[in-house]
Parts: structure tokens; sequence; C-alpha cells
């Protein structure tokens, strides 16, 4: 089995290698989109983009620590040595953004120790903002470390969320928006979980929830909310995952919770 490195060793490998697939995504952008193609619905789509990105990066982890395993939106997993490092990977996070030309999508990457994530970057591609955090060691960016929001009325809170590709999914989760928007100061959707995670974070929004989303829309970010100090869960004592992800500061995760236990949030498509 090989050794696993401390986070900040981790952090150290994940850095240099999200910013060469950063600067990637961004050339490609550049030089237009190519061989685009849909996944689960007519609107989930994938470019030749997100596939070069993510064997890059998939090149670049092994080539550093080869027992290492990796989970990638594109190809899936890649088995690993007992014990070792898992990267979890979002070549792409934000894929229709980047298809419109939008200046927002991110390379998230994480890496995983135990079912636990201790590392984690995520680069706005477009812009070059880069967000970075261990397990205990805090939530950064361009030095400055993140507090999240301290906000404790959820009638004054600026509430982030998404919606899945497929119809029936939209139709259920827009049902239970029109009912939380009259609760909340507003609504913003990007279109980007690892970027509206790293928002929390920051205190950019207030809260965010969202069901549907994969590990890799949410390792990375999700580490740097909860290095900020939010919460960062699922619904009724589940951990973040496919059912529902909430990032909220911890006096409005709670009063959040509930109001999506009670709309049926997680349910639907």
């Amino acid at each position: 089995m090989s050794e696993i490195p401390a986070a900040d060793e981790l952090l150290s490998i994940a850095v240099p290698v999200a910013r060469e697939a950063a600067a990637r995504a961004r050339r490609m952008r550049a030089e237009g989109i190519t061989d685009v193609e849909t996944k689960s619905t007519r609107t989930d789509v994938v470019t030749a983009a997100d596939r070069a990105v993510e064997r890059q990066v998939v090149d670049a982890l092994r080539a550093a620590r080869p027992g290492d395993g990796v989970l990638g939106e594109e190809y899936g997993e890649s088995s690993s040595e007992a014990g070792a490092v898992r990267w979890i990977l979002d070549p792409i996070d934000g894929t229709v953004n980047y298809l419109y030309g939008l200046p927002s999508y991110a390379v998230s990457l994480a890496a995983e120790v135990g079912g636990v994530v201790v590392a984690g970057v995520v680069i706005n591609a477009a812009t070059g903002d880069e967000w970075t955090a261990t397990r205990g060691g805090g939530a950064w960016r361009d030095g400055r470390r993140l507090r999240c929001s301290a906000q404790t009325d959820l009638a004054q809170v600026l509430l982030g969320t998404g919606f899945g590709y497929d119809a029936k999914r939209r139709a259920h989760q827009g049902a239970v928006l029109a009912q939380l928007i009259t609760r909340v100061r507003d609504i913003r959707r990007f279109g980007v979980a690892s970027l509206d995670l790293c928002a929390v974070g920051e205190g950019l929004l207030d809260a965010y929830y969202e069901k549907g989303l994969n590990p890799w829309d949410h390792a990375a970010g999700g580490l740097v909310a909860t290095e900020a100090g939010a919460i960062v869960g699922g619904l009724l004592g589940a951990p973040p995952g496919l059912d529902m992800v909430v990032a909220a500061p911890p006096a409005i995760f709670g009063i959040l919770h509930d109001a999506l236990v009670e709309l049926d949030a997680a349910g639907g498509a």
C-alpha cells in the first residue's frame, strides 16, 4: 500500500494539475467547441473538451501517484491500491455555460482518503478565480481565509440552487422553488454546483441546495464550504449526495433543511 500523504501535500499536487486543466479548457473554448454530444437527456451535453481535460488530469495524477484511483465524470472510476487516495474530478463543471460562452465553468478536483474528502481545489476556468481547502486547514481564496455568511434569518437569505436535466425532475424542482422563493430574499441559479458551494464558503451566497448532484459536483466545493464554517449535508441526517446537498451557515441550515423536507425537495423523479 502506498503511503498516504498529508492533506496539504495532496493539495500541492491538486492545484497545479487543476490549473493546467483549467488552462486547457479555456484554450479549447477559445479555439471553438467540437464534438458536442448528449448524455442523460438532449439538454445534458458533453464536449470533446470535457473528455480531453479529464484525460489530461488522470494522466497527471497517475504520474504523480500511480497507486491512486480517480473518479471522473466522463470516464468513471479507475481502481486503486487498498487504502490509497481516490481523486474526484469534474473536468468541466458547467458544460452548458461552457457551450454558450458564459464565463462560469470550473475544474473541480478533490482528494479523498478513507471515504473522507481531505483536500480540494475549484478553479473558475473562465476567470482564473481559485478556491482551495484542506480538512482542518480552512478554506482560502487568493491568500484570504474564507468565512461563510453570518445570516440568521431565512427571509434574508440569498439562496442558490440548480436543476436537473430530466423534464419530470425539473417540474418537481420548479414546484418546490415556487413555494420556497417567498420564504427567502431571492434565488440565484448559476449552473455550476462547485462554484455555488464556493460562493457559500465565501459568503457570496448565504446558502445553497440542489437535488441530483454526483460526488464530482460537490466534493471539492463542499469541502471549501465546510472549512469556511458552513454545514454541508443531506436531509434527515443523510450525507450530501444524489438525494440532496444543502450548504448553509449553522444558524440557517436547520431552518432551510426543515423547509426542504416540508416541501419534499428530495422527491420527484
